[in-house]
């Protein structure tokens, strides 16, 4: 009998995992970066301390959003009106899922960045082969693209909406010319996250899809490498 109600409780613990991954984007995406972070720990050498810490801090995320989710669910159950204390509540829980995800930025900072730093400086040096004017050509490149993209889809307007977004296109494609001028990871990686908080808000905004702004990064990202390389 013991046995029986163990095996219930494990099996709604993990429906509610997969109930919260099926339903909640963030969780999407806190699952797919853990992934990627824990396929990319594979390439270096990271003690077991570092490797504790990360499992640690990729495990505190999770938990932050799942309590997050059920303090959403319970509230949206209790009732379906504004109330200022609903709110409170929804907002510290928000609150306390930002909270975990800068620190595991922090984390993931303080353990990767020095082992990433020399591969990152090669690979910004070599591609790095034209003069900056370059950029403002692929600048105006990456817009036109942009709208002939949007003109074929039929969908939003050039500057708002549609397939793929203009705004992460234009985004991605200056901190990929940032990146390459500068030499810097340092500076590389304030301007990716300056191109994230940038499709973040087209996100948020309802403007676009989570696949129209990962079109556009992606285009602006490849146009821009293409023509660092060839116009050397």
């Amino acid at each position: 009998m013991r046995v029986r109600k163990l095996i219930d409780s494990l099996n709604y613990a993990i429906e509610g995992i997969i109930y919260a991954l099926k339903t909640q984007r963030n969780m999407k995406i806190h699952f797919a970066v853990t992934i990627i972070i824990l396929i990319f720990s594979l390439f270096f050498e990271l003690s077991r301390v570092e490797f504790l810490i990360l499992l640690l801090t990729i495990s505190l995320v999770i938990i932050a959003e799942m309590i997050n989710t059920s303090i959403e669910s319970a509230i949206d159950l209790i009732t379906d009106q504004y109330h200022i204390f609903a709110k409170i509540a929804k907002n510290v829980a928000a609150g306390a899922v930002l909270i975990a995800a800068v620190n595991s930025i922090f984390v993931a900072y303080f353990i990767f960045f020095q082992r990433i730093n020399p591969y990152t400086q090669w690979v910004l040096h070599s591609v790095r082969q034209s003069p900056i004017h370059i950029t403002f050509i692929v600048f105006v490149i990456v817009i036109f693209a942009t709208i002939s993209l949007k003109a074929y889809f039929g969908r939003g307007t050039p500057l708002q909406g549609g397939m793929p977004s203009g705004h992460a296109a234009l985004a991605f494609s200056l901190a990929t010319s940032i990146s390459f001028i500068s030499e810097s990871t340092f500076i590389a990686t304030l301007s990716l996250l300056m191109a994230l908080l940038v499709c973040q808000s087209r996100i948020e905004g309802k403007i676009h899809s989570l696949f129209e702004v990962i079109v556009g990064a992606l285009l602006g990202t490849i146009i821009t490498v293409i023509f660092f390389q060839l116009f050397g």
